[in-house]
């Protein structure tokens, strides 16, 4: 095989080093048709199918996202523990994955719905529909208390009743 690249470094002193290269564009072409952008993937699962090994390597950066999910402060995150013992350590855990699957599975519940949102966009949508409690005065005695949920943008709507918190809501 003849060089993709070929270089050379002149100089007549440390201050003026020069470097030259030239690439032979037919020998890059070659690599590329050949080599480039190839990938072998081992398995130890010999019971599985190539399609299936395939599928569960192109399905990695599924896992890889969750565990970045984990890293963001502002949704499901795994925060700084402040705890002394293995147990609240592992209990900790524990309880950063559980809601990281609840968070994914509310995602998917969604998705099937035919919203097509994020987890953030998702919570952030679902964080916005808020309960408020209205206060008269009464003519005597304590005020009399309303509660009610606030306007709903249409998404809003959809994620009330995907998840059905009228269930949940005060009733009227």
């Amino acid at each position: 095989m003849t060089r993709v690249v070929t270089w050379t470094l002149s100089s007549t002193g440390p201050q003026d080093f020069a470097l030259t290269f030239e690439v032979d564009e037919e020998s890059r072409r070659q690599l590329e048709e050949e080599l480039f952008g190839k990938r072998i993937l081992f398995s130890d699962r010999e019971d599985w199918s190539i399609a299936d090994v395939v599928g569960a390597y192109r399905s990695q950066h599924h896992v890889e996202s969750d565990f970045r999910q984990m890293k963001d402060h502002r949704v499901v995150s795994f925060p700084p523990m402040f705890h002394w013992t293995h147990q609240k350590i592992r209990v900790h855990v524990f309880y950063c994955v559980l809601a990281l699957a609840v968070a994914k599975l509310m995602a998917r519940e969604v998705q099937q719905s035919g919203l097509d949102l994020s987890v953030r966009e998702m919570l952030a949508t679902l964080g916005g529909i808020q309960e408020t409690i209205l206060l008269y005065k009464a003519d005597h005695g304590r005020p009399r208390a309303r509660r009610m949920i606030t306007e709903m943008n249409p998404t809003q709507q959809r994620l009330y009743d995907v998840f059905g918190l009228g269930t949940y809501a005060p009733k009227r």
